[in-house]
């Protein structure tokens, strides 16, 4: 029995997957998995106060706010991960692309680098590095990718 169920399993995927692709869908299954663990590893470096970590995940962006114009531009927001916890995002615009349209209580998508501090920690390092010496990080939203 538990050979038919494991086969039976293996079909639907194979079906699923075939049709999946047929009309353009990607499927990750492991994608909610991944989140989970990327925002776990935040809430890991936030609570063992640890920065220089890459983290992924996704986020709910609860307060726009002024461009940093000092020295290398950056777009700034907050986000706030399923955990709870919050986030800066200082997104350099002069590397990648500024995301228009970016309003509270929309989703993002992050790749980026954590760095500690007490009121949750900030993410950047979201964009190519130009000079290849760091991880290229990005930001996703609506669709469209930002890097």
């Amino acid at each position: 029995m538990q050979k038919k169920l494991s086969l039976g399993a293996i079909v639907v995927a194979v079906i699923v997957g075939y049709f999946a692709q047929q009309n353009g869908v990607s499927l990750d299954l492991n994608a909610a998995a991944g989140n989970r663990k990327s925002e776990s590893t935040v809430a890991q470096a936030f609570s063992r106060q640890q920065s220089d970590q890459q983290v992924r995940g996704s986020a709910k962006v609860i307060k726009l706010l002024p461009d940093d114009l000092k020295g290398s531009r950056h777009q700034k927001f907050i986000i706030r991960v399923p955990s709870g916890q919050t986030l800066l995002v200082a997104h350099n615009i002069d590397l990648a692309p500024r995301i228009k349209g970016l309003r509270k209580g929309d989703r993002i998508e992050f790749y980026g680098e954590y760095e500690w501090n007490e009121k949750g920690g900030v993410l950047h390092w979201t964009h190519h590095d130009p000079q290849g010496r760091h991880i290229d990080g990005w930001l996703k939203h609506n669709g469209k990718t930002y890097q």
